[in-house]
């Protein structure tokens, strides 16, 4: 693994959220972030691949780009994958597997694709293939054209390894960040979440107020790859981290099993100092002493408990107490039914475009501060 390569790095995120990423991506001081669909491209080399999943909070995967050809059949596309320096990326004492997929192109068997390459892989380099392998080469052929990444993540970013008791409808952390993100939350101010399940938006809020890097618990595919420099990634990882803030951050909830669970996630995430969690009614919120700050509140929707009419006091009693009692406090609201976003009767701004999550449709509603 040469770390003084420089190539294409891409940065899987939620379609509609590139824009989001892409800003911190900037702020993260990667090298040429682009917004492109599906994700944002950097530029850099090993190192930054490592930093990209150590660091970045909103991507789903880091995918590396190690070679990109032309293939108009499958006969060229074995022979062009044999070409490529395998053994520069992978171990032959390590499987992988191959993933492709085809659009607009001659070669429109995707599951043959795959096929030609992991041939191509075992008999150049030597190393397994195995439909259980942790290594994915992912093969994408657009126009003809093929390019190839490895997934140096492995699981999913948002798998963080220090939230392990989740509620019936848990948000992925990489999505809260960007929320947060969308929110214009920076870490210099409190949040608030009075649904906080098992506090996904508290926890990552404090995480980064905290500057602590969101994949510091956890492994990752590419210390499996060729060349791989066990003591740079130990002191990359050893990174991260400073004086604790002066700030709080709060949640509450009405299910009392909800605030243990998220007690126990902040303890393992090393924040339990820096939150606070309550069990108690909507009716029973109050803001926190000091400046105001954001309420962020990811609630029931009708998706999610199947009755969305039921829910309608509800989003109308947090809008009456948020506007009684948070004076000067921005609110972000995630939820799949606009109906029940103005029953609140918050004034919110434009919405932005809806994001999947789960396989539901969710839209952040956003006020400015509430007078």
């Amino acid at each position: 693994m040469n770390t003084d390569a420089d190539f294409e790095i891409f940065l899987v995120t939620f379609p509609g959220l590139e824009p989001v990423l892409c800003a911190e991506a900037q702020a993260k001081g990667f090298r040429d972030p682009t917004a492109v669909k599906g994700g944002v491209t950097v530029r850099g080399g090993w190192p930054e691949v490592w930093r990209g999943n150590l660091e970045i909070r909103g991507a789903s995967r880091v995918l590396a780009r190690i070679g990109a050809f032309r293939a108009f059949h499958l006969a060229q596309l074995d022979k062009r994958a044999r070409r490529l320096a395998w053994g520069d990326v992978l171990r032959p004492d390590v499987p992988v597997r191959v993933e492709a997929s085809c659009k607009g192109s001659r070669i429109y068997h995707a599951g043959a694709a795959a096929q030609r390459i992991a041939t191509a892989i075992r008999e150049e380099l030597g190393a397994p293939v195995s439909a259980e392998a942790e290594i994915q080469v992912k093969a994408r052929i657009d126009d003809d054209l093929c390019t190839v990444s490895i997934d140096t993540s492995g699981e999913f970013l948002h798998k963080r390894n220090h939230k392990e008791a989740v509620n019936k409808a848990p948000m992925r952390e990489s999505l809260a960040s960007l929320f947060l993100r969308q929110c214009g939350y920076d870490g210099a101010e409190p949040v608030v979440d009075p649904m906080c399940g098992s506090g996904t938006f508290v926890i990552e809020a404090a995480e980064i107020a905290a500057g602590l890097h969101p994949g510091r618990s956890r492994r990752f595919a590419f210390e499996l790859l060729a060349g791989f420099d066990e003591a740079a990634w130990q002191r990359l990882r050893g990174t991260g981290g400073g004086p604790r803030p002066d700030l709080r951050f709060y949640g509450s909830d009405r299910d009392a099993g909800a605030i243990a669970m998220s007690r126990a996630n902040a303890e393992r995430a090393g924040v339990a100092d820096l939150t606070e969690f309550r069990h108690h009614a909507i009716s029973d919120l109050a803001p926190p002493a000091g400046p105001p700050g954001l309420v962020i509140v990811n609630p029931p929707y009708g998706n999610r408990i199947g009755d969305s009419k039921s829910l309608y006091p509800l989003y109308g009693a947090l809008g009456q107490t948020l506007l009684a009692r948070f004076s000067g406090w921005r609110v972000g609201l995630v939820t799949s039914d606009a109906a029940l976003a103005r029953a609140t009767l918050l004034p919110f701004l434009p919405p932005s475009a809806p994001v999947t999550n789960g396989g539901v449709r969710v839209t952040l509603f956003r006020t400015g501060s509430l007078p």
